[in-house]
């Protein structure tokens, strides 16, 4: 692999911020836009994530402006995470209980697309579940994380299994609990109980589709909505084009190739680590230049 200097690191760094600059700038006002037809009459606002203006030459010459840069571009990793979780809070908190839900979808379509939503959302972004898993109510959370599985066990999911699945989440509750919660969602015509000795056997009994007019419904209002969480989160936290190696004269060479290391990894977790730390590399290069 090719070495990078230092003055060609801060070229690509300053690329993927323009990148990152033009995800925010195009994909904020189009899920504000969204939220606005279709959830404005529920009583919560969005959160917006921040736009990131970039001056290249400021950037490449002046490390006060780079480092207020990078502090903007921090927060706004912030602000994605934000804006999904306001998201499902608005729907879990309000939409799904008030009366303009209620006139558009059937009661079946209605119990089905909260645990869909939850698929949907939590389901594709396990690593967000990881860091909230508290909007929305554990039901649906449970069933968008083992409904892959329980789709293709003929046999059902055993308690110990979901259990398990869970404690991924960082989700830890016993059994008792977790049969409470099953029996809610078997009520709900999702899923059927079996008892099994001392344990219990999930199977899934009705999948998560709306019906004919239901699907045309759900596509016409909330589907474009409930897809932008997964397609700005795969897209703003991934900054792979930092995945390089640093020629050995950069500044504080392996403080920098350990956190560059971890643009490997795409998700919130890892993006935000990196640009904690390059706002810290900075400032100390800008420390020990005074």
């Amino acid at each position: 692999m090719t070495k990078v200097s230092q003055e060609e690191f801060l070229i690509k760094l300053f690329e993927v911020i323009r990148k990152l600059s033009s995800i925010a700038k195009t994909q904020s006002p189009r899920f504000l836009k969204k939220w606005e037809e279709y959830l404005k009459n529920i009583n919560d606002k969005p959160h917006a994530v921040r736009h990131v203006s970039l001056d290249k030459d400021y950037f490449l010459k002046d490390i006060d402006y780079r480092i207020s840069a990078l502090k903007t571009v921090e927060q706004s990793l912030v602000d994605g995470f934000y804006s999904i979780k306001k998201l499902l809070n608005a729907l879990y908190g309000y939409y799904f209980d008030s009366e303009l839900f209620k006139d558009i979808f059937s009661e079946e379509d209605q119990i089905i697309l909260k645990y869909l939503v939850a698929k949907e959302i939590l389901g594709n972004l396990i690593q967000y579940n990881k860091m909230d898993h508290e909007t929305v109510p554990l039901k649906f959370n449970i069933i968008a994380r083992n409904y892959s599985l329980l789709k293709i066990l003929d046999q059902g999911q055993e308690d110990t299994e979901v259990l398990d699945n869970l404690k991924k989440l960082n989700i830890d509750m016993g059994k008792p609990k977790l049969n409470e919660i099953m029996q809610e969602i078997e009520k709900d015509g999702i899923i059927t109980i079996i008892k099994k000795g001392k344990d219990y056997v999930y199977k899934l009994k009705k999948e998560l589709k709306l019906s004919k007019e239901g699907t045309k419904q759900y596509q016409q209002s909330l589907q474009s909505l409930i897809e932008w969480p997964t397609q700005f989160w795969r897209s703003y936290y991934n900054i792979r084009e930092l995945n390089v190696t640093l020629d050995k004269d950069c500044y504080h060479h392996d403080f920098l190739s350990k956190v560059l290391a971890k643009t490997a990894t795409q998700g919130y977790s890892a993006t935000q680590y990196v640009f904690k730390n390059l706002i810290k590399y900075y400032e100390k290069i800008k420390e020990e230049a005074t």
